[in-house]
Order: structure tokens, then sequence, then C-alpha cells
């Protein structure tokens, strides 16, 4: 079976009026819409798969990584031999790095071999990966505001929504006491701060935040790869620690679990290369004790490559983020969304949807 066709489509999503947002390393105060890269590979027999590469800023050079250098490497050859295909792309591109735009999209191009390798087999991704529970309990990632009545209103959101764990992308202390304060004590709060302190800073912060409770603290140290920092700070701060995904290698992430520096390792399938790599880090992570989170501030098919991965892989506590960006439209329409809490994971061959055509049509970045 071989690959005839790649094709790249960026989407503009807006967020709906009204909706608000704060300056963060994603995105911009009240941001007006959400980018996504999804990726189409076709062989063939006619069996399409999809893929999807972090986007956000990046999203026109991961499109130009793609069309340009990856895609050519790719036609013709067979899209059942994933692994030894993405090896061979990954050593032939070694030369421009090992992370950013050019690993986004290999990201997408692997996660659409394996929707077409479970779309072939006509199975579910999760049983092709050997199991599969058909429910994950998910939290809900919310972007960052800044002011406290604005967190309030939407953490109360979120619980009536029937979440119970909440992320917050907030670096003010007095913002996230409010969350605390809103949530009470039967909801779970995690922070990712995005790599916003110093270590020093981050021991600080810690001190101050040690009655708000967190399940986790997210990427507290600049920079991401000061794994030492990171041990320390998870030693001294009181804090469970959580970590990866600016992780690009399985060596990297080796040294990130061999330096004792996180409690919850969060790879993210759209830039560390897909469903194979992040099988692989499943493994490390088992062997370390930790727990695997995976890192999926997209909603697409990288969200559900994340899913499928988790239900044969994942430990019981492991969960799902859910972005809670207030869109228009959503990449699969009304087909997926959270209930109380959890995702049904789609049972359809492959990845399980396909992404919602009107969508493709309307949203297309021209």
């Amino acid at each position: 079976m071989l690959i005839v066709k790649i094709e790249t489509v960026v989407l503009h999503i807006p967020i709906r009026a009204g909706a608000r947002t704060d300056e963060a390393v994603w995105g911009s105060r009240d941001l007006p819409v959400a980018e996504s890269v999804l990726v189409k590979v076709v062989t063939d027999e006619g069996i399409e798969g999809w893929g999807e590469a972090f986007g956000f800023r990046t999203a026109s050079l991961v499109k130009a990584a793609m069309d340009e250098v990856i895609a050519p490497l790719c036609i013709g050859q067979d899209a059942e031999q994933i692994g030894t295909l993405m090896l061979r792309i990954q050593r032939t591109l070694q030369v421009f790095g090992r992370g950013g735009p050019l690993f986004f999209g290999l990201s997408a191009l692997d996660i659409a071999l394996w929707d077409i390798a479970g779309k072939a087999a006509n199975r579910p991704l999760s049983r092709l990966l050997g199991g599969g529970a058909s429910k994950l309990r998910c939290y809900a990632s919310l972007p960052r505001y800044s002011e406290p009545s604005v967190v309030r209103e939407a953490v109360r959101r979120a619980l009536n929504l029937g979440f119970h764990c909440l992320k917050l992308h907030e670096t003010d202390v007095p913002v996230i006491l409010a969350a605390r304060e809103e949530a009470g004590a039967g909801a779970e709060l995690t922070l990712d701060v995005n790599c916003a302190w110093s270590l020093n800073e981050a021991l600080t912060k810690c001190e101050e935040l040690r009655d708000v409770r967190l399940k986790w603290l997210e990427e507290p140290v600049w920079p991401p790869e000061n794994y030492d920092g990171l041990a320390q700070l998870r030693r001294l701060g009181g804090i469970p620690i959580a970590a990866g995904e600016n992780v690009s290698t399985l060596m990297d992430f080796d040294r990130l679990l061999g330096a004792g520096a996180v409690d919850f390792v969060q790879p993210s399938p759209a830039k560390m290369g897909g469903i194979t790599e992040l099988c692989k880090v499943f493994s490390l992570a088992s062997a370390a004790n930790t727990t695997v989170m995976a890192h999926t501030f997209y909603d697409g098919p990288g969200l559900l490559a994340a899913m499928h991965a988790t239900a044969a892989h994942g430990a019981a506590e492991s969960l799902i983020e859910w972005r809670m960006f207030d869109l228009e439209a959503r990449i699969y329409g009304d087909a997926f969304i959270p209930r109380e809490g959890y995702l049904d994971l789609p049972q359809a061959p492959g990845l399980g949807l396909d992404p919602d055509p009107n969508v493709l049509r309307d949203y297309a970045a021209k």
C-alpha cells in the first residue's frame, strides 16, 4: 500500500465573539483565532489517514516543512512500514535539528499513517496498539485570563459542565487563589506556567501556592530542558511536578525521567513524533514509575492519537487534556465532546473520526 498524496490543511477557527483570553506563549490577548494544522495522507488503495501537527504561531512554517521537505520524501513509499519510514526521514533530515516545525510535521505524518493502519485492519487504533478502554477521564484546560473575576467565571463554567479536574495557565498568585476558592475543596487543580520562572523564583512560588493543593505544577522552570533544576524543585518545592511537552526525542525523555525531574510526564504527540514515539514514552515512564499525562492543547487527530495510546498503555490515573477554547466550530463538529468529565473513545477503525468536511471547507486558511 503506497502513499500517493499528502495534503496539508491549516484551519483558522475564530474564538466566539465576547470570549476573552490574556496574552500567553501560545497566543495573543483576546486571541482572534485558533490555528490547527492537519495533514491528510492518501494511499493507492484509496485509504485516507489524518494527522495533526502542533500549530499556533508556527502553522505557516509547519505547512512549508510538510509540503516542501517531508511530503516529497514520502510519495511512493510503503504506508504500512511506519517505523521504517519515520526513521528514514528523521535520519535524512537530522541536519535541520530534532525538534520544531519539522518534527511537528513528522508527528502529523506518523499519526496519519497509524490512522491508515487502523482503517486497513478495520480496527480502532487502541485495539491495534494492544488494548483499550472505551472511556477516558479528562480535565478542562483553560486559557490564561489573568483576572480573578474572569477566572472564577471560567472555573464555574467548567465545573457546571461536569469536569472534576481543571488546568490553569495563570502566573499571578492572587488569580490562582481565586480559582481555588471558586473551585472548592472537591475539585482538582493543576497549574501550567509555561516555563515562566527561574529555579529560585519557582521555589518561592511553591511556598506561596502550598495552600492551593495543586495536583501538579507544570513547566515551572526556564529553560524547559533544565532537568536538574526541575528535579531540585520537585525535591524541595512540595508540589508534584509535570513536564514534557517541549521534549522532542526519546533520548531526552529518558534524560528527563532519569533525572527524577517529574511526577507526571507529558509527551505531546503532535510535537514529538506522533504515535510511534508516544508509545515508547509510555514504556519509559512505566519503567520509571511515572504516570503519562499526554499534552494535547489541540483538538484534532493529535488529541485522538493521545487517547488511543493512553487507552492502550496508560495507567488508571492517566488523564486526557481537553482544551476549553470557546470556538465557533470544532474539528469533529458535535461528534466528539466530553460529558461529565469523560471522553468516549471513538470505536470506528483507525482514529475513529475524520475531520468534519464542513469545518474543513469553512475554516481553511486562504
